[in-house]
């Protein structure tokens, strides 16, 4: 069967409906969000005879929905928004609204020539707990500027007190996390691929593994783009970076800053050159972030732990 006989559909995420269109077609379908909707959507679906379907990732409110169309047997695609926006650029295509934006996802749905695997969905339970202690992390950061801003001594020890409390629990939910990673043994080889690296610590490679299912699957390239640590050039000549897993390449920073000044014996290296060339201290940690992220895809993709003499 050609890819211009499969029938694609897309579908537009809302809190509580599901807009969606058959790419070709100008009619419209609205569902409701929701395990029954989700159930008369596959229905509906199966009985159009749609074997692909696109979706816009929306902030994990099309999770529950991409799982249950993947249950049965439909190829999900799931879109970050640049690329939904780029598709409607490319096409000329302004205006915006659910239906429109449903018949544009099915569109391009229709026009996605590489289908990659899905997502393991072990990691899906294990990117949420991640997120949980990530947003303690954060929590313990503003608290951390409140008692900094408090100026009698009763209202700092106030702070101090919560702030030691969220670090008991970020602990106590990392060594739950590590646990459940343990209890598969796939998951758990990875992991030790990941942490032999010099400068990775467990928390980032708890962080990789999770937030990043396709590492050692993909070229380098890959992998930095993936994250948002590839260099675009623009119109003015200059480089930048721009999308990616947000929380992901927040962890590589701080990570291989540690890596390029202590632990890394080829980072290290890697950043004096960097700045024995003249290049700003941004410019060198974006670098750094990058080169840490392609020695842990190649490690994973060899199946074989770090060895500290070798140069990726």
């Amino acid at each position: 069967m050609s890819k211009h006989s499969i029938v694609c559909a897309g579908i537009d995420t809302g809190k509580s409906k599901l807009d969606v269109a058959i790419a070709g077609s100008v009619k419209r379908w609205c569902f409701d969000n929701t395990a029954q909707g989700h159930a008369m959507l596959s229905a509906w679906l199966r009985q159009h005879r749609v074997e692909r379907v696109g979706i816009e990732a929306s902030g994990g409110y099309e999770r529950a929905v991409v799982a249950e169309l993947r249950r049965d047997g439909f190829v999900v695609i799931v879109f970050q928004p640049i690329q939904v926006r780029a598709y409607a650029q490319f096409h000329l295509q302004r205006a915006k609204n659910d239906k429109i934006d449903a018949g544009l996802i099915a569109a391009c749905t229709a026009a996605t020539e590489k289908i990659h695997a899905p997502p393991d969905p072990r990691l899906a339970a294990l990117a949420d707990h991640q997120t949980l202690i990530d947003q303690i992390i954060d929590d313990i950061a503003m608290l951390k500027n409140r008692r900094e801003s408090a100026r009698e001594a009763y209202f700092r020890q106030f702070w101090t007190a919560q702030i030691a409390d969220l670090k008991k629990r970020e602990k106590s939910e990392f060594n739950k996390l590590v646990a459940a990673i343990r209890q598969h043994d796939d998951l758990s080889r990875r992991l030790d691929l990941i942490a032999s690296v010099d400068g990775v610590g467990l928390p980032t490679a708890v962080a990789i593994l999770v937030r990043m299912p396709e590492i050692g699957r993909v070229s380098r390239e890959q992998a930095a783009a993936l994250v948002g640590l590839a260099p675009y050039d623009d119109d003015s000549g200059a480089k930048h970076i721009a999308g990616g897993r947000e929380r992901l390449r927040k962890t590589l920073y701080n990570a291989s800053l540690a890596a390029a000044y202590h632990w890394n014996a080829q980072l290290i290296a890697f950043k004096d050159r960097l700045l024995a060339a003249g290049k700003l201290h941004k410019v060198m940690r974006v670098a750094c972030a990058r080169k840490l992220l392609i020695y842990v895809n190649t490690v994973v993709a060899r199946g074989t732990p770090w060895v500290s003499s070798a140069v990726c």
